[in-house]
């Protein structure tokens, strides 16, 4: 008997955004947070994957970055994941206009995108696959909660 099985593309959804500190690059500040991540991995395989960075964008430019550690995660599980990111003052202060529109009516658009590889193993045989994350998120930019987001993966996987 062989058993197939499509393999269900992994869904993420942004739990929290916190601030963990500001960095004064005179004339403008920094700002390092943690993203919460919830992951689920729907499939009947343990994955490993490797570390990568998100990029994270807003009015269309690249505003920082996130780090994904590399880690693992069993077969129908879910996991928290910590992201550390830092976003830059600098590219902020390019759209000050559109950010205090935002700030005053307390909601502001970010975009991030993320490509994260791995293997999965089922039975004696190794996956490679690849999973591309694009994430529109609105939060509030006063007490950066998450208002609202529409997360998209799409899973390709290759023969070992």
């Amino acid at each position: 008997m062989i058993l197939s099985s499509k393999p269900r593309d992994p869904t993420f959804h942004v739990i929290s955004i916190n601030l963990t500190s500001f960095k004064l690059n005179f004339p403008v500040l920094d700002a390092e947070l943690i993203l919460t991540v919830h992951v689920t991995n729907p499939n009947i395989a343990a994955i490993q994957y490797s570390s990568t960075t998100m990029s994270i964008y807003y009015a269309g430019c690249l505003l920082g970055s996130a780090v994904v550690e590399a880690g693992s995660q069993p077969p129908r599980s879910c996991q928290l994941l910590h992201l550390p990111a830092r976003l830059s003052g600098v590219e902020l202060a390019h759209h000050a206009k559109q950010f205090l529109a935002d700030v005053a009516r307390r909601e502001m658009a970010l975009d991030s995108a993320v490509d994260i590889e791995g293997e999965a193993k089922v039975l004696w045989w190794d996956h490679k696959f690849r999973v591309h994350v694009d994430s529109h998120v609105i939060v509030d930019p006063v007490f950066l909660d998450v208002i609202d987001q529409e997360n998209k993966s799409q899973m390709m996987l290759f023969n070992a």
